[in-house]
């Protein structure tokens, strides 16, 4: 079977590109997070932009990496928006780790380590790294072809050992993501050195559990070196606690750059030069950037200033009025798309309802506050328009990419959707609901208790609590009393999964291969609803029998038109019960560059397929093959 890869390489080999890519969700005055609910290994930053975790120096003998100044600028491309603390390790299994290069997620950073395959959502499909071709799924087993010329850093071949090691390591030693992939994935078996059976959790019908979930480690999981896993073992005396808290700066890893420097003041990787990625098989060369590199700064406003300054080269933070920086700085600064939203929707912030509060148990109370929320407000003021419109793209299920749109009917949408700010439906429908003010004081009451509710994101998530602002304002005018309330961040987080809150604001995950599935999920299953502690999703205890059963079957579903019909019938139960409302769309990582050392990057419409993603987030690492340095 011809490489996917290699058909897009030829084209990108003769592209010459600038712009920019999208990130989900920091900001220069502090903001609001993508909201992610799987296992994933992050930069350990809260959304203001301000470390979370601490750690040791862990500087690098990989070459002479004494200080910064030793990074060449030609040769040197700089994220921010992602380190603001020294990492604590390198390690994929670790419970504690903040390392930006080894962010594991639905599409995988593959600066260092590598996944069987990159997640792409411009077209909403999976290509091959490590992996050959497509995988073959049968109701039991996911089996991968693994390519030949994937070498290891230390030469050696990357073989189906390796992923059977990986995955029982993580398994075995309970690691996050070995905590949740038990559930889907219980082993693997090599067949022979390129070939590798994952065996999938069974039910009680013989056949997996969840096919869409099992599928979905395929472009999570970092595949780690068995005998490198080996010896992390041996010098941790096997003992599970002892390996995930491994710093593993010795690491043998697969990707194309390695650890470099690691200090207080920057996070840096180095190319390997013997990467295999240079196979025909594969990119056919080397990334350009010798080195990648993240400044660790203050905060979002310091990150911002070196992204103006031209110390940063790819930003990730939202920055309110982002045009402005070209428009009324001239500076060579820009965006995945040239105008307004600049960037592609792939998240979804939302509110949810506390539906064991008394009022907000009510459907009506619920749809009025949806139907008086002025969204155009909302994406005008909180978002200064880096998002698409309701009227753009109307509500779902889904986000903005053509992938997600394809498996909604709008059409079958349109008498469910409401008209923004329309305040006298809202109020009409709450009078039709009996759900009146009776003694005068502006307030409606239900079952004789004015209703009065807390609105709540954390504090500092500037363009959240903007957009609470909005949705609050809305209940004044229908007669329902909606209170905003900021508190820490982690006084937020507690609320949302313990569900000690009236009505919360919180994002599902973004992309993936199991995207707009776990959307559904996030927003809907009751399988949620008797943990003690829930991260998981459905914050407000919401139940439908239908949306359970849809949600059931989708993982199942072959066919686009079943799926289809699916999608569109869980968006219609959204937009009809409204269990939760999104208020927006928004990047998955928002993403400004600025050329004035490096050019080529991707931009919508450039023919690419590459992704509005930063270079090095599933396909988006297409990106570092196609950069050219200025010279400067």
């Amino acid at each position: 079977m011809k490489r996917n890869m290699q058909k897009l390489m030829s084209v990108l080999g003769v592209l010459t590109l600038s712009a920019s890519m999208l990130a989900g969700c920091t900001g220069s005055t502090g903001t609001s997070g993508s909201g992610t609910t799987d296992n994933t290994t992050t930069t350990g930053t809260n959304d203001s932009g301000n470390a979370t975790t601490e750690g040791t120096d862990t500087s690098q003998s990989t070459a002479d990496a004494s200080s910064l100044t030793e990074l060449p600028r030609t040769e040197t491309l700089y994220f921010g928006g992602y380190q603001y603390g020294v990492i604590n390790d390198y390690n994929p299994m670790s419970s504690n780790s903040n390392n930006w290069a080894l962010a594991a997620s639905d599409f995988s950073r593959e600066i260092m380590y590598e996944t069987l395959y990159m997640w792409n959502p411009t077209d909403g499909q999976m290509y091959p790294l490590l992996a050959l071709e497509q995988p073959e799924i049968t109701d039991t087993d996911i089996t991968v072809k693994l390519n030949p010329d994937a070498k290891w850093s230390n030469g050696n071949q990357v073989t189906a050992a390796d992923v059977v090691a990986t995955i029982s390591a993580h398994i075995e030693y309970e690691s996050p993501t070995g905590a949740d992939m038990v559930n889907y994935i219980t082993g693997a078996e090599a067949v022979d050195d390129t070939t590798v059976v994952l065996h999938m959790a069974l039910g009680e019908d013989g056949k997996a559990v969840n096919p869409l979930l099992s599928e979905r480690y395929l472009t999570m999981l970092y595949i780690m070196n068995a005998d490198y896993l080996q010896t992390v073992a041996d010098r941790n005396d096997g003992k599970a606690d002892d390996i995930k808290l491994d710093k593993m700066e010795d690491a043998v890893f697969s990707g194309p750059y390695g650890p470099f420097l690691a200090n207080d003041q920057v996070v840096a990787y180095v190319r390997n030069e013997d990467y295999w990625g240079q196979a025909d098989s594969m990119w056919g060369k080397l990334p350009t950037p010798k080195y990648v590199a993240h400044t660790i700064y203050e905060d979002n406003n310091a990150t911002l200033t070196a992204l103006k300054n031209g110390d940063v080269d790819m930003d990730q933070q939202y920055i309110p009025n982002v045009q402005t920086l070209w428009e009324n700085d001239g500076l060579p600064i820009s965006t995945y798309m040239e105008d307004a939203p600049y960037g592609v929707g792939l998240v979804m912030p939302s509110i949810f309802f506390n539906m064991e509060k008394e009022g907000l148990d009510q459907t009506a109370v619920r749809k009025a506050i949806a139907m008086a929320t002025d969204y155009d407000q909302i994406i005008s003021s909180a978002m200064t328009g880096q998002s698409a419109t309701f009227d753009q793209v109307p509500r779902s299920l889904m986000n903005t990419t053509d992938a997600e749109q394809a498996l909604v009917d709008q059409s079958a949408l349109k008498e469910y959707q409401w008209e923004n700010a329309d305040v006298d439906g809202a109020n009409a429908l709450l009078d039709e609901a009996g759900i009146v003010d009776t003694d005068g004081d502006g307030i409606r009451e239900y079952n004789g208790t004015n209703l009065s509710f807390k609105v709540e994101c954390p504090t500092g998530w500037s363009d959240w609590n903007a957009a609470l602002e909005v949705v609050a304002a809305a209940g004044a005018q229908i007669g329902i009393e909606l209170n905003t309330y900021f508190p820490e961040t982690t006084v937020w987080y507690t609320d949302v999964t313990t569900g000690s809150f009236d009505i919360i604001m919180f994002s599902p995950s973004g992309t993936g291969v199991a995207l707009p599935y776990l959307r559904g999920m996030f927003y809907m299953s009751s399988t949620y609803n008797n943990l003690e502690v829930n991260a998981s999703g459905n914050f407000g205890h919401y139940e439908n029998a239908e949306a359970d059963e849809i949600l059931a079957a989708i993982p199942f579903m072959t066919e686009e038109a079943d799926l289809i019909e699916a999608y569109t019938r869980l968006s219609q139960i959204l937009l009809e019960d409204c269990p939760a409302v999104a208020l927006m769309y928004r990047p998955q990582w928002f993403y400004e560059i600025n050329e004035t050392h490096w050019t080529g990057f991707p931009i919508d419409g450039d023919g690419s397929g590459i992704p509005a993603l930063t270079c090095c987030d599933g396909y988006a690492i297409a990106g570092l093959y196609q950069l050219e340095s200025t010279g400067e």
